[in-house]
């Protein structure tokens, strides 16, 4: 989706225009990358775009399926917990290819739920977080921006490139 070319007819399509325009902005920044430069981590951290790829398709599982919609968790999260950055970290087998595929897949789950639900409605593991879908869809918008903010700073360190 081009920037700008978003819908707000509703507050449904604003909700999902908005969180596709954040989702393909962190996808962009991977684009043409080698998976040596994916990796890379510009500061003294473990956050490469790689990692922060993962960790948005974590989330986004998280956030859409387990928190709002009560489906279980593969990690078997929030029962068992690992290490708070644990998200980020990547395996030898995580790929480019591999990471952005299940980040894909996770959003077309994410979006298949917004789409289909109601904004109003509680989310199912409301123990954890008692809020509705709305609040679900604008939090994920909002650590996706910041994430895709992120993703800019270590793209430009890795080849100058800049850019929405």
């Amino acid at each position: 989706m081009a920037t700008g070319s978003f819908s707000t007819a509703t507050e449904l399509d604003a909700l999902q225009s908005y969180l596709d325009e954040m989702r393909q902005a962190l996808v962009r920044k991977v684009d043409g990358l080698s998976e040596q430069d994916a990796r890379w981590a510009s500061t003294v951290s473990s956050l490469s775009l790689l990692a922060i790829l993962k960790h948005c398709a974590v989330w986004e599982r998280r956030w859409f399926q387990v928190i709002f919609a009560g489906r279980p968790d593969p990690d078997g999260w929030p029962t068992v917990r690992g290490e708070p950055d644990g998200t980020f970290a990547l395996g030898d087998d995580e790929t480019v290819a591999s990471v952005l595929a299940d980040y894909q897949a996770q959003i077309a789950v994410s979006r298949t739920i917004l789409a289909a639900g109601d904004l109003d409605a509680r989310c199912a593991l409301s123990d954890l977080v008692d809020e509705n879908l709305r609040w679900v869809a604008m939090h994920v918008i909002q650590e996706t921006a910041r994430h895709a903010g992120h993703a800019d700073i270590i793209r430009e360190a890795i080849d100058g490139s800049r850019g929405y």
